[in-house]
């Protein structure tokens, strides 16, 4: 286990990796990074809610984030980064929600709210955090625009 609620296949699971034969098994180090993360952003985030919280993705392999179209310095391929998305799991929670708890009560290095719905939900929430660094506490929110993904800051 990665931690007590994120089971080692939850942390470098892809179906892209499957589908091109892509080995996205973490080193030693990476995964260390990802339990640092998972115990102080997941965890916290797990146990507030007291439900299960889904994960898009966590860590990424510098050949499956290529192949996926992730940015060149992704914190996903240190193990420094990972997705969350409540609607994985129909349990009444949004991402705002968990948005707002990580933003207000979570130190984080980057805080991302992908792309808004009308609904006011996002798609899912990007989160990362860097242990022994100072973490940023930079917080975004990601949209759609020309077909480009393009960021801004939270106001």
């Amino acid at each position: 286990m990665i931690s007590e609620h994120i089971s080692y296949a939850e942390g470098f699971k892809s179906q892209t990796a499957i589908r091109y034969g892509i080995d996205n098994t973490p080193p030693p180090e990476i995964l260390e990074k990802m339990m640092v993360l998972a115990s102080m952003i997941f965890e916290p985030v797990r146990d507030h809610f007291n439900k299960p919280i889904g994960i898009a993705s966590f860590y990424r392999c510098q050949k499956l984030n290529t192949v996926i179209g992730g940015a060149e310095n992704s914190q996903h391929m240190t193990g420094e980064a990972i997705d969350i998305d409540a609607d994985i799991f129909s349990n009444g929670i949004t991402n705002l929600q968990i948005f707002e708890f990580i933003r207000t009560r979570l130190d984080f290095d980057q805080l991302i709210a992908e792309i808004q719905k009308d609904d006011g939900n996002f798609e899912w929430i990007h989160v990362s955090y860097r242990d022994k660094i100072n973490n940023r506490n930079n917080t975004l929110i990601g949209y759609m625009e020309n077909g480009k993904m393009k960021y801004k800051k939270y106001a």
